[in-house]
């Protein structure tokens, strides 16, 4: 069942968004070779707390931490651990989110820790302007798969692996609600998209295949070729006036979005203070 926010829910979960992007730019700070992805859950979970939320994945379906942190060829819900230090080179994919009076925001980063192929920035760049495409067709009047169509374009043009297992979602009292927001297909089709309705948009782009596994501890998915992949999220709100953007940066346009090539996404730093 799809849930429509209320004006005033929909300004609960932009305070939860704002934790959330706070949380993202605190843990960007403290990216760099030589840190464990354990020591980067331990910041955010401070955040996180020190604003009076609580972590949306802790505990979650059993989930450890804080953070999801998904190294190289892990796409998603990497498991944070003191034996995995990032390397110059690595590509950290940090998803995170945060509950504030009920209501959920989250939200995804993906960052090159030090140097890296200028292929693997394309693939950095590229899902996050697909990202960013999909978002600005959250708006009223149009039709779910609007954003999905937006989303797959930035990646088929460069043969990437658009994932198929693991996609968007509503959000709001409940982390993952309905409706499904797949990151591929035809435009035109699905619910039309009303003010009040809130999703998480989320591109998974792979320098390989779309086929994924999962690894031997039930959360960690990679890709099934060993490809590096990249990943992007942001929540967003249906509003009359267009999409809100409720896990924005610092760096980043909350509302209104206009045309994509107005926005971040179109050609976006990637860099984290220590990664580039």
């Amino acid at each position: 069942m799809i849930v429509r926010k209320s004006p005033a829910e929909v300004e609960v979960m932009a305070r939860a968004g704002r934790v959330v992007a706070r949380l993202h730019e605190v843990v960007a700070e403290a990216v760099r070779p030589g840190i464990s992805t354990l020591r980067l859950d331990e910041i955010a979970e401070r955040e996180v707390r020190n604003h009076g939320a609580v972590p949306s994945f802790k505990g979650y379906r059993g989930f450890p931490a804080t953070l999801c942190t998904s190294v190289n060829s892990e796409i998603v819900h990497g498991i944070p651990s003191a034996d995995v230090v990032l390397r110059d080179g690595d590509l950290i994919k940090i998803d995170a989110g945060a509950i504030v009076d009920g209501y959920h925001g989250d939200s995804a980063v993906t960052w090159i820790v030090g140097d890296a192929d200028p292929s693997v920035r394309d693939l950095v760049e590229r899902t996050r302007a697909g990202l960013w495409a999909g978002l600005c067709e959250a708006r009223p009047g149009n039709r779910l798969t609007d954003i999905s169509a937006a989303v797959e374009a930035r990646a088929l043009p460069h043969g990437y692996g658009v994932v198929r297992e693991y996609v968007g979602h509503g959000i709001g009292r409940a982390l993952h609600e309905d409706p499904h927001v797949p990151n591929y297909g035809r435009a035109g089709r699905g619910p039309k998209l009303v003010p009040g309705l809130v999703l998480a948009v989320e591109p998974m782009f792979n320098l390989g295949t779309a086929e994924t596994r999962v690894l031997d501890d039930d959360w960690t998915v990679v890709t099934a070729d060993g490809a590096l992949s990249a990943h992007w999220e942001h929540t967003v709100a249906i509003t009359p006036d267009g999409p809100w953007v409720l896990t924005a940066r610092c760096d980043e346009p909350a509302w209104p979005l206009r045309e994509p090539s107005r926005i971040p996404g179109h050609a976006p730093p990637v860099d984290a203070r220590g990664a580039r």
